[in-house]
């Protein structure tokens, strides 16, 4: 069963550009439409429609930083056959539209100054250590919180680190939150925005955050594998050293990206 979402998988990433529906990718697996969902939810964390539009919009960020193709053209080539339906997704999945996207990877983020919260301090905190697999080059690791299990919008909290250790999320809604972190190779960094892919990723589910609470969680991540989803923030892309000047330093992290996403969008 293993080997049949592999499969399953590997035709979306060779087919993202079809219009693929569930029974084909059911049929793809041998399986029935209902015993393919579950099994795939349970092997990904999401639904196979749902990881075949993580990977049409990874493909349209990739296009869009590496061609000179007009949005629309890039809707198209990643099957999609509206343009509203591609812009609406595109910018509830990275955080900000198509056409801002490139425009920010060329020119970099907007610097903005940190302040804090108005009145009283009711949000959350999250913190723990984060440990990374063997790596043989320098990373940055991005850790946020998400309100669904995939990496999309704009984190409800973003620190940034460059290597293991303690992590901090300040101003943490309440709510229930999806750790994600993921490690980017540096010298990727430093290449081209579409190169910076990451080694290794880590995730804790389902986080019942309340106001004013201090939660403690680690995060351990692993290398990089079939089963993980693309990434869709516009971290890492858009940062780049523009970027990296726009944030304020908090205890060694590069705290409050998502303040800068918002504001850009």
């Amino acid at each position: 069963m293993h080997n049949a979402v592999e499969r399953a998988i590997s035709i979306m990433w060779d087919r993202y550009h079809e219009p693929l529906s569930l029974d084909a990718m059911a049929d793809s697996a041998f399986l029935s439409r209902f015993y393919f969902s579950r099994l795939f939810r349970s092997k990904t964390g999401t639904s196979p429609g749902r990881f075949l539009t993580a990977i049409r919009l990874y493909k349209a960020k990739n296009l869009l930083l590496e061609t000179d193709l007009s949005v629309t053209d890039v809707a198209y080539a990643v099957g999609y056959n509206s343009l509203g339906t591609f812009i609406s997704r595109f910018t509830r999945s990275v955080g900000i539209s198509p056409a801002r996207y490139r425009w920010l990877a060329e020119h970099g983020m907007p610097q903005l100054s940190r302040t804090g919260p108005a009145g009283p301090r009711v949000r959350a905190t999250i913190s723990g250590k984060l440990v990374l697999p063997p790596v043989d080059v320098p990373v940055k690791v991005y850790v946020g919180a998400f309100d669904t299990p995939l990496v999309q919008g704009v984190p409800a909290a973003c620190a940034i680190l460059e290597a293991s250790g303690e992590y901090v999320l300040h101003d943490v809604p309440e709510g229930e939150w999806y750790l994600r972190a993921a490690a980017i190779a540096l010298d990727n960094v430093a290449t081209q925005p579409s190169m910076r892919q990451p080694l290794a990723v880590g995730a804790y589910d389902a986080l019942a955050v309340s106001a004013g609470a201090d939660l403690a969680v680690d995060l351990e991540l692993h290398p990089t594998g079939v089963f993980d989803l693309p990434i869709l923030v516009a971290l890492p892309e858009l940062d780049n050293g523009r970027t990296r000047r726009g944030f304020a330093r908090h205890d060694g992290h590069l705290a409050r990206s998502s303040r800068l996403l918002q504001e850009a969008r």
